[in-house]
């Protein structure tokens, strides 16, 4: 099953070449599936249809969902969401509806991927067209599962050596602690939840199954986030493989007003070029009309692939580099795009085979290789948008081998 993700700034108009994109594949004869992750949808408007929190059929081969978080707490979190409206009933607490004591933050997030796990795990479309939310949601999105990974260790251990031998039958002879500790059932949903998007980061960054396409405005904010993104991407190794400029205003525009802000949008069409080549750009012109329903998403697949298949991928990079230099020494190299440009600071931190790289607001934990795990790193430095990290063997071990 072929993944592609849309993303972009706000307002960019994602969500209509996301649609546009699954009607061209629907059309060409894969069987598509559009679903939206923002929590303002706006995807059934763009095909002037209202879809649900399942699929929808929109036309032949073509099915659309705007994945909703109320509906899915109803169906995978109900023990828990009624575990925590009895805690606050012990405590006294009245007036705050279920529903929002459930949701908790990175709920949305965590819904949307397994989402994107199941669909890919079932195999029931050949195409999945992710419109997912501006871009800062997006990359929390995207590292909601790691944030979260060690909270489920730690609540598998928990149940597992403390909960379940010891406190839980304890809690059934003393009611105060029985109102507290939670039953079987709720440890296993959310195990269930956080179980549902385990692997999916594996997913995203398989170059042959996922690629994500950004969205932009030539416009100066525009610009500086979309080189933001793609920079986060490549930390998660998720492979970028063509920027859609839309709403550029075409030569035969005429108008003093719209002159002025077609010279405003050439200087920024120059210089997205120079910034994301070799990657693919197409240009979406500015249409007269609102770009709403069928007829008009149509008219936007064919200019944004032509003749092209939306499946193929556009583009491949590399994002790791490892090379050893002699015993002892190598090299490793991770591609992190416009750091510089973008006044982000990396830190590097190595514990044992894992290390964490951090740059900007994110950070992504690499698990070494046996042959780099035993040693240290000795450097790190920016050079021609890759981040290189240089290891060496530890002090005690390079005065040994001597």
């Amino acid at each position: 099953m072929r993944n592609i993700v849309y993303t972009g700034k706000g307002g960019v108009g994602k969500t209509t070449i996301a649609a546009a994109t699954a009607l061209k594949a629907a059309t060409m004869g894969y069987k598509t599936l559009v679903i939206s992750t923002d929590p303002a949808h706006s995807l059934g408007d763009s095909f002037d249809r209202e879809l649900g929190s399942s699929p929808v059929a929109i036309a032949d081969n073509l099915y659309g969902q705007e994945v909703s978080v109320y509906g899915d707490l109803s169906l995978n979190w109900e023990i828990v969401r009624e575990h925590f409206a009895h805690l606050m009933e012990v405590q006294g607490i009245k007036g705050i509806y279920v529903e929002e004591m459930g949701v908790l933050p990175g709920m949305e997030e965590l819904f949307s991927l397994s989402y994107i796990k199941k669909y890919n795990e079932s195999d029931d479309y050949d195409l999945l067209v992710v419109d997912c939310a501006p871009t800062g949601e997006t990359l929390r999105l995207l590292s909601i599962p790691e944030t979260f990974g060690w909270m489920l260790k730690l609540m598998r251990n928990m149940e597992k050596y403390v909960v379940k031998p010891l406190i839980r039958p304890i809690s059934k002879r003393v009611g105060k602690l029985h109102d507290v500790v939670p039953e079987e059932d709720v440890y296993n949903q959310v195990d269930h939840l956080f179980s549902s998007v385990e692997g999916i980061i594996d997913l995203l960054s398989d170059g042959s199954k996922t690629t994500v396409r950004l969205v932009m405005n030539p416009e100066k904010m525009v610009l500086k986030e979309t080189m933001r993104a793609l920079t986060y991407l490549n930390l998660y190794g998720i492979t970028v493989d063509q920027i859609v400029v839309n709403r550029v205003l075409l030569d035969e525009v005429d108008g003093k007003f719209l002159s002025e802000w077609k010279e405003i949008q050439k200087k920024y069409l120059d210089q997205i070029d120079r910034t994301f080549s070799p990657i693919p750009i197409i240009q979406v012109p500015f249409f007269r009309q609102e770009v709403v329903g069928l007829d008009m998403l149509e008219k936007v697949g064919e200019i944004v692939y032509r003749d092209s298949d939306p499946l193929d991928i556009l583009y491949r990079e590399e994002h790791v580099n490892i090379k050893k230099q002699d015993e002892g020494h190598y090299i490793m190299k991770l591609r992190a795009p416009f750091i510089f440009d973008n006044n982000m600071e990396a830190n590097i931190v190595q514990v044992g085979e894992l290390m964490t790289v951090r740059i900007g607001n994110y950070q992504k934990g690499v698990i070494l290789p046996a042959f780099l795990a035993g040693l240290r790193v000795s450097s790190a430095n920016y050079k021609e948008k890759w981040l290189v990290v240089e290891f060496k063997k530890k002090e005690k071990d390079a005065t040994k081998s001597e």
